[in-house]
């Protein structure tokens, strides 16, 4: 049985095929823009942009062995 969610999954992914190389990495770019601004409206200490992304770097690092060079990055 079709769901609602396959069928906007599928014209996704038939809009996207549309798009330019470049056109699909500049939605992704626009795309996690859109998180970050979300995210930091979000809290109630409101984030800087910076802040924000440095705590979405941290969130990534989780259960990762620990770098370095990464911790001399990301603080």
């Amino acid at each position: 049985m079709r769901s609602v969610a396959d069928d906007l999954r599928r014209e996704d992914r038939a809009a996207l095929r549309k798009l330019s190389a470049s056109d699909r990495v500049a939605l992704a770019l626009s795309l996690g823009e859109r998180d970050v601004d979300a995210f930091a409206k979000a809290q109630q200490s409101r984030l800087s942009r910076e802040e924000v992304v440095r705590s979405f770097e941290r969130q990534r690092q989780v259960g990762r062995r620990p770098s370095a060079c990464m911790q001399a990055i990301i603080g």
